[in-house]
């Protein structure tokens, strides 16, 4: 039996929302200009725990625990961009961003550059919120153990199974520096092996 045709659209109705779909996508959705929010949907808004008019127009740099976090990361975009002009990683964020003590949590990125010649012109941009799979790293009992910007990167190139060549490369760093701050993080998250430093960095909770 044939399927009864559609019902037509009201007058005026686009047979596709984009607007709507952009704004209620359940994943956290930004278009950007220079590194700079042009848009956002809800789900971004819901990530990160502010409003839409709080964030339109401002830098990126708000949502990063610190400045050179925020430059250091623009760096690598322009480093590890496909042809495509794709790009992803895992990155510690903050929320509240009109909080400077706003909550430090994972949040895997993904973007797409509109011109792959110039990859901060302009973006579209998803956002995951990770904490359900992997915690930032508590502080210890006595206050110590908050980890540093530098070893946020390399703990979150060292959950991608890179070695220190590799994360040395991405950073501009030399492999030896690269294996003094796994040093670090081995010692602050007492783990007694790279194997063990990733499942503590990945377990949430």
């Amino acid at each position: 039996m044939p399927h009864s045709p559609a019902p037509p659209l009201p007058p005026g109705a686009c047979a596709t929302d984009y607007r709507t779909a952009f704004a209620l996508a359940p994943v956290g959705l930004v278009i950007s200009r220079e590194r700079r929010m042009v848009d956002c949907n809800q789900a971004f808004c819901r990530i990160f725990r502010t409003h839409r008019e709080l964030l339109i127009g401002q830098s990126f740099a708000l949502l990063y625990p610190s400045h050179e976090e925020f430059e250091r990361t623009g760096a690598r975009i322009v480093a590890r961009l496909d042809a495509e002009g794709h790009y992803a990683d895992d990155r510690v964020m903050k929320r509240s961003p009109s909080d400077p003590r706003g909550e430090l949590f994972w949040c895997h990125v993904a973007g797409q550059a509109l011109n792959p010649a110039a990859p901060h012109e302009a973006g579209l941009w998803s956002f995951e919120d990770l904490s359900d799979k992997r915690a930032v790293a508590p502080l210890a009992a006595d206050g110590r153990g908050a980890l540093t910007a530098r070893e946020r990167e390399v703990a979150a190139l060292l959950i991608e199974g890179q070695r220190s060549k590799q994360i040395g490369r991405q950073l501009g760093l030399s492999p030896r520096t690269v294996d003094v701050y796994r040093g670090r993080l081995l010692r602050k998250l007492s783990a007694a092996s790279t194997t063990e430093l990733v499942q503590k960095l990945l377990a949430a909770g």
